[in-house]
């Protein structure tokens, strides 16, 4: 029988006591999150005011209220997300009783929130290259919203039920399964003999080898940090159950990974709502989010340099076939985009022809800030073909020699700078919403992390051996760009610290977080994709 249950029944008075977890926040604390709420959607509503006005676009009231719905979507699932991951961070804090419940949580919900802020956006947009590429452009049709609205309800509806039940469960996978399921569902109803993109499979195996990897990285080396650990600092107390006052210099330890792991979250997990509100964005107001128009006009000169290079590289590709006009390059990029044939002389000649017609429009404009309404939406389509035509020519099997791949390298950063941008005011509404997230629903997965993965309480050394490697990969995943599971990798990081001090593990628990696992992919792409199909059919 385990400590846990011992210490139920009254039969183990030296058992560590199970933290209290059911103790109500103050009043000021709920004036507090109403506050913020308010304040955040306040300042959305502001952003998107003054960015519009700026460029001279105006909303109609009929935008306004579907763009409404759609932010309050995105941002839902980022609240979600934040009560649904919260445990991660802090049960260790709290059932090593370094820290009450509730200052816990706050902490938690400070650091997320200060994570999203310097996130970098890499993984945003990593998460966008799944989508399928018609509706990547032509996101502002019906066909864009019943994407956008599908895949977060989906994503929202799997976290719940799997919250409800008190089982770890991956935000990270879940969106993912979700875009999966609009990409197949989008490629069912598609037209008989029309080119459309389903899922971007490469794109989808790379970021699934991260999902698959960081769990079993979390769990390795967690157990081999914690024998280290037992080998390099002999201080017995930190292997034990926790009994008594925690020593300062234990709870800081706890505290700092703590700190590490909820920032971390919110530098990753922040991003995913981040790039499907840019694409809401671009679909409402296209003038104004479509491209990066902070970019500085002396950034101009040096981005049709690297047009002119890779326009050369194309056209040395292309072997002596026509290039045809723009209307035509475009057509014929966008469809071997979709079949993910661009390894043809033809395709090399569209490419040059666009990027032709990029550096000419851009020097034209004077520059990409300058260039006006009725040309943007062209303008961002034509740089996103050629940005993601560029990505995927290598696993085409086109072969460059190392200066050509540089130039092309280049160009694509260039191209991605002018389409890829996040404004201050989407990254602090998604900010309070993570971050406020982290404040309630947080207690059922807290005790599934807590009490129920091993067979025995966890101990200091446990619970910062777990933190500090999940912190470190869930890091290291956002350098790359990569979406990876904070979920996953901590509570794959407990059960190896459990693995390692021979403590025990629960199977019932494991068994069901693998389920979840398993079950996660299929299920959100299947509810994915029955909502696209219905929201296809009546918006």
């Amino acid at each position: 029988m385990s400590d846990f249950a011992l210490n139920d029944a009254g039969l183990n008075p030296q058992a560590t006591a199970k933290p209290d977890l059911h103790k109500k926040p103050h009043v000021s604390m709920v004036a507090v999150f109403l506050l913020f709420l308010v304040s955040g959607i306040g300042y959305a509503a502001y952003g998107i005011f003054t960015d519009t006005h700026s460029v001279g676009e105006p909303l109609a009231i009929s935008a306004l209220l579907l763009l409404g719905i759609a932010l309050m979507i995105a941002l839902g699932f980022e609240f979600v997300n934040g009560f649904h991951d919260t445990a991660n961070a802090v049960a260790t804090v709290i059932y090593t009783h370094s820290l009450p419940p509730l200052t816990a949580v706050i902490w938690s919900g400070v650091f997320n929130f200060l994570g999203v802020l310097v996130s970098t956006g890499a993984v945003a947009y990593s998460v966008i290259t799944l989508l399928p590429v018609d509706l990547i452009l032509q996101v502002g049709s019906t066909a864009g919203y019943a994407m956008i609205f599908a895949l977060l309800i989906a994503a929202i509806v799997w976290n719940l039920a799997t919250w409800s039940m008190g089982i770890p469960n991956s935000s990270s996978h879940c969106l993912i399964g979700s875009i999966m399921g609009v990409g197949l569902a989008n490629q069912l109803v598609a037209p008989a003999g029309q080119a459309t993109s389903g899922v971007d499979w490469s794109q989808a195996i790379s970021v699934g080898k991260a999902l698959l990897v960081s769990p079993a990285v979390g769990f390795v080396l967690s157990a081999l940090l914690l024998l280290l650990l037992k080998v390099i600092v002999p201080v017995r107390k930190l292997y034990e159950e926790p009994k008594g006052r925690t020593p300062w210099w234990i709870r800081s330890i706890l505290i700092l990974t703590c700190t590490g792991v909820s920032f971390a979250h919110g530098g990753n997990d922040g991003q995913k709502g981040m790039g499907l509100i840019m694409l809401i964005l671009i679909g409402v107001a296209p003038t104004a989010y479509a491209l990066n128009r902070t970019m500085p006009d002396s950034s101009t000169p040096a981005f049709i340099e690297v047009t002119g290079k890779a326009r050369s590289v194309f056209a040395s590709h292309a072997q002596g076939a026509s290039p045809g006009n723009p209307d035509e390059a475009r057509s014929l990029i966008g469809d071997a985009l979709k079949t993910r044939s661009l390894n043809r002389p033809e395709v090399f000649a569209a490419l040059a022809t666009l990027s032709d017609d990029i550096a000419n429009g851009v020097k034209n404009y004077g520059s990409i800030s300058r260039i006006p309404a009725a040309a943007t939406p062209n303008m961002r389509n034509d740089m996103y073909l050629v940005s993601d035509a560029v990505r995927l020519l290598p696993e085409a099997g086109a072969n460059f020699n190392a200066a050509d791949g540089a130039i092309l390298k280049q160009y694509r950063t260039d191209l991605e700078h002018g389409t890829r941008f996040i404004p201050n005011w989407v990254k602090v509404s998604v900010a309070i919403a993570l971050g406020l997230g982290t404040m309630v629903g947080w207690r059922r997965i807290v005790v599934t992390v807590g009490e129920r993965i091993g067979k025995q309480h966890l101990t200091y050394a446990q619970g910062a051996s777990a933190e500090l490697v999940a912190a470190g990969t869930i890091l290291g995943a956002e350098f790359y760009g990569m979406p990876v599971s904070t979920t996953h990798i901590l509570s794959s990081a407990v059960a190896g610290t459990m693995a390692a001090n021979g403590s025990g593990l629960q199977t019932g628990t494991i068994r069901n977080i693998v389920l979840a696992w398993i079950l996660t992919l299929p299920a959100a792409m299947l509810i994915a994709g029955c909502l696209y199909l219905m929201f296809r059919a009546v918006i």
